[in-house]
């Protein structure tokens, strides 16, 4: 077998296979490296890796891998929940790179010298990740930014390990049968389009301005502008937010703060994100939000951004409220719909599951975490033969993390209670967003168009029952080749009564002794048993013609 595999990538393919096969998909390792190769004892024998251990081969494997285990930390329908949490808290702190790379990027990107942009340019980083590093740096006119600049060679080398994963998921979907099922190509042009949107800041400039407009309403909520003219997709500048990550905040230092009013205003905040503008923070974990100095949360780094319809929106509300009221088939019903349907779809066992699901979180003592509900439901959906869209599994992993965020700002925070309490305020804005004059003035065209058409319609209608030419057409099924079909079963049957006729008739007449003979019995007998036999070898040939070799020349195709 020919492997349809590039050579400048061995060593990926190398790395692949080992993390299949020390994490239990030995069979998908074999494949990886040479399907025409018998297995290796010895890598075979490798232990099963453990979650903690997945996150720090991935770090060790550079930023693509990083990211990917990011985004799988996402997939429940793909992992086990302990996978999950370990990789939900992967970190990306690397060693930063030299200050002259960095100046030569800027000087490169903003096509003036450091000195000449900046009043002054720290060389030493605020934070080093897998992608940048952010510097603090000062405009000409005195202003505090925030500069964050891309790693040098991060590009490309992040589109030669893609290309690999592509060929990779194209050999497994090909020739394996979790491949057929989970359609690996699917997932890696999702984490393509994923992460090269996180690699062109102007898009993360873009975002922070959406999310600064949707949030305005929020006073105690503030994300960090980007400045225009010293923005590219290489090096983001933006408004300096000075403050306390959450997870630093002294229990005594929470004294001072309106905690329980900044948890409220973030939970409200992002179901108007999720629900209203369509439009949210994916990754809102304790390392992106900081408490600002005059007591405000900041939201950073908005690389990781979901986008949903309208019509997605409208499903999603029916989901949150029926988790949080305990309506699991309902639940289950949203979840259906929203997905695809796969072949081998059990929806008895799905509905069921999730029903369970969604009672056991009622009756637990612990308060009902809703990204957690929503992560479970999206793992049952795969494995009784549903789809979820990835927004689904994204929108649980955001609820998880507000969730906990939430408890640490306030742990007696019930947002369970704030869903049901903020639905309200959803609906009636919901509404109003229909009533807006755009939509209006879509119905009111549409309405126009209607009249406009009403008249010539009617007459058109009015005169084809006057003349009685009104005809009901009705697609049902093509009753002409039904009878032919019909007609050729009957006389198959009616052949196989005859030729059963001839066989009886030649064997009654056996007994009788005629001077014509034929292989020493009598002659007429044997000419009707070989007619007989020789019709009856044409009967079957035209079947096995007609129907077995139509039916294995049509599996043949498929």
């Amino acid at each position: 077998m020919i492997l349809p595999l590039k050579t400048e990538h061995l060593r990926r393919y190398k790395d692949i296979a080992r993390l299949l096969i020390k994490y239990g998909r030995a069979d998908l390792a074999q494949l990886v490296s040479d399907p025409a190769l018998p297995p290796d004892p010895q890598a075979l024998e490798i232990a099963a890796g453990k979650p903690e251990e997945l996150a720090r081969d991935l770090e060790e494997l550079g930023p693509t891998f990083i990211k990917l285990g990011q985004l799988l930390s996402s997939r429940s329908d793909l992992l086990p929940e302990p996978y999950l949490e370990a990789l939900s808290r992967l970190q990306d702190q690397i060693e930063p790179f030299s200050f002259a790379q960095v100046e030569e990027i800027v000087t490169s990107e903003l096509g003036v010298r450091l000195s000449k942009a900046f009043q002054d340019f720290e060389p030493e980083p605020l934070a080093a990740a897998s992608l940048g590093q952010v510097h603090l740096a000062h405009l000409r006119d005195g202003r505090p930014v925030a500069v964050k600049v891309q790693r040098p060679g991060i590009r490309q080398g992040i589109l030669a390990d893609l290309s690999a994963f592509e060929e990779i998921a194209g050999l497994l979907d090909r020739h394996t049968e979790l491949g057929h099922k989970l359609h690996f190509c699917g997932l890696v042009d999702e984490f393509r389009r994923t992460l090269l949107r996180e690699l062109d800041y102007r898009l993360e400039a873009l975002n922070l301005i959406t999310l600064g407009k949707n949030l305005a309403e929020h006073q105690r909520l503030v994300v960090p502008q980007p400045v225009d003219d010293y923005t590219t997709s290489r090096v983001l500048t933006m408004e300096l937010i000075r403050g306390t990550k959450i997870t630093a905040f002294s229990p005594l230092a929470r004294l001072d703060l309106d905690a329980r009013g900044l948890a409220e205003d973030l939970c409200k905040a992002y179901l108007d994100q999720i629900l209203i503008d369509g439009f949210f923070h994916a990754d809102p974990h304790p390392g992106n939000l900081l408490i600002t100095e005059d007591g405000r949360l900041g939201i950073l780094d908005l690389g990781m951004v979901a986008r949903l319809d309208p019509k997605l929106q409208e499903q999603l509300l029916k989901l949150l409220l029926a988790i949080t009221e305990g309506r699991g088939h309902e639940a289950a019903q949203v979840a259906v719909q929203i997905g695809s349907r796969l072949e081998g779809y059990d929806e008895d066992l799905f509905r069921r599951r999730v029903a369970s699901l969604v009672a056991s979180a009622q009756t637990s003592a612990a308060p009902v975490q809703v990204g957690r509900i929503v992560l479970g439901l999206v793992r049952h959906a795969a494995a009784t033969g549903v789809r979820p869209p990835p927004e689904l599994a994204l929108l649980g992993k955001a609820l998880l993390h507000l969730d906990g965020v939430a408890r640490t700002l306030d742990p007696s925070l019930d947002p369970n209670r704030l869903v049901r309490e903020h639905s309200q305020s959803i609906l009636r804005r919901h509404i109003l967003k229909r009533l807006s004059p755009a939509s209006l003035a879509t119905s009111a065209l549409e309405v126009y168009e209607l009249v406009q058409q009403m008249p010539p319609r009617l007459n058109a209608f009015l005169d084809t029952v006057a003349a009685n030419k009104l005809e009901l057409k009705v697609n049902a099924f093509d009753e002409a080749r039904l009878m032919d079909n019909l007609q050729k079963i009957a006389n198959r049957i009616a052949s196989g009564l005859l030729l059963a006729a001839l066989i009886v008739g030649a064997a009654l007449m056996m007994q009788v002794r005629t001077p014509f003979t034929l292989f020493g019995y009598p002659g007429l007998a044997m000419v009707l048993f070989l007619l007989a036999a020789a019709c009856g070898f044409a009967l079957l040939l035209s079947i096995w013609l007609n129907d077995d070799w139509r039916v294995w020349r049509d599996k043949r195709r498929g």
